[in-house]
């Protein structure tokens, strides 16, 4: 059977670094392409968060593209140092001075316009930082997300209840106009794992701690790239009481990725249209869900709300059992 041909969008923190190796380990799944856009850290941190999460997997041989180093509107939001200044924890003292030079020259929005046109309805497009790079992508070219087989988005939220902003997730709040461009205009199939779905199908620490101390590489990258912030994350979890979040891991970008490569892994989701808020001052950035359609929208997306959280760890188990080809 022909692998599936996928172009990963990433803002390479520690969550994203779990997604592409996710897919890197999935048999039927080729990696077209990893295009990068600004997010958790500036894009320059992103391109070489990138090269390494690809070197521990020994897929360099996969292109690596430079995309947006901001948003569409204003400038850049102060980004929270959770994942560390670089990212990935701040736990690698030697960066590669050679990067830039491993980094194509083509710009991640032209190469993802190129690559979809080369494979049309045959590429699916998951999106793991804010949506900067595919916003430009549909206003370059406005058929461009009619040549997707579909997009696969992490970010947004549900309830109008935020964890960067008191309304907005933390994708959406980074560029909120290329949100909702993007769920404007990509006509093409569209499935959203928005913030509440990530934390509600939650795993255990415990399953966490068994994921990456498995012996291979690519658990040990990801025990060392989360030494600092897993203490924190589960301090915060444990304090805040929240409804979504409890004593349990959460690897958010995982989840979208997940049901690219299996979406037998989406076990209930709900169908409607969507809107990205812009104008409030409190709400702006926030995924509202229109289910009567008082929008009028003649596009619905396809809002995440349940997974099989079996068969969501298996697949995080064998994405550490890197590498693998």
């Amino acid at each position: 059977m022909a692998k599936r041909p996928v172009i990963i969008d990433t803002d390479c923190g520690i969550d994203d670094a779990q997604a592409i190796m996710m897919a890197l380990a999935a048999p039927d799944i080729q990696v077209l392409a990893v295009t990068c856009v600004f997010g958790n850290t500036s894009v320059e941190n992103v391109c070489q968060n990138v090269l390494k999460v690809l070197s521990i997997c020994e897929r360099q041989e996969i292109p690596v593209f430079r995309g947006g180093d901001g948003p569409l509107v204003g400038a850049s939001k102060p980004v929270s140092d959770h994942f560390g200044t670089d990212g990935l924890g701040d736990v690698h003292e030697n960066r590669d001075p050679q990067w830039e030079e491993k980094i194509q020259k083509e710009h991640a929005v032209n190469a993802m316009i190129r690559l979809v046109t080369e494979n049309q309805k045959q590429v699916s497009l998951v999106a793991l930082g804010p949506l900067t790079n595919l916003a430009l992508a549909v206003r370059l070219d406005p058929c461009f997300p009619q040549k997707l087989k579909d997009l696969y988005i992490m970010g947004g939220n549900m309830e109008g209840k935020g964890n960067v902003t008191l309304c907005a997730e933390f994708n959406f709040a980074m560029d909120a106009e290329a949100a909702y461009i993007v769920l404007e205009d990509f006509l093409c199939p569209t499935y959203v794992a928005s913030w509440e779905y990530a934390c509600r199908n939650a795993l255990t620490w415990e399953f966490f701690e068994e994921l990456i101390n498995q012996d291979a590489p690519a658990a040990g990258f990801m025990k060392t790239i989360t030494s600092k912030c897993r203490a924190y994350s589960k301090e915060a979890m444990l304090n805040k009481r929240d409804v979504y979040f409890g004593p349990r891991f959460v690897s958010y970008d995982a989840y979208a990725m997940a049901a690219c490569i299996d979406g037998g892994v989406v076990t209930e989701r709900i169908e409607c249209p969507v809107r990205v808020e812009l104008q409030g001052s409190i709400s702006r950035g926030m995924m509202v869900l229109d289910r009567t359609n008082e929008l009028k929208k003649n596009h619905s997306v396809f809002v995440l709300t349940k997974c099989d959280v079996d068969k969501f760890s298996q697949l995080l188990m064998e994405s550490l059992r890197q590498p693998k080809k």
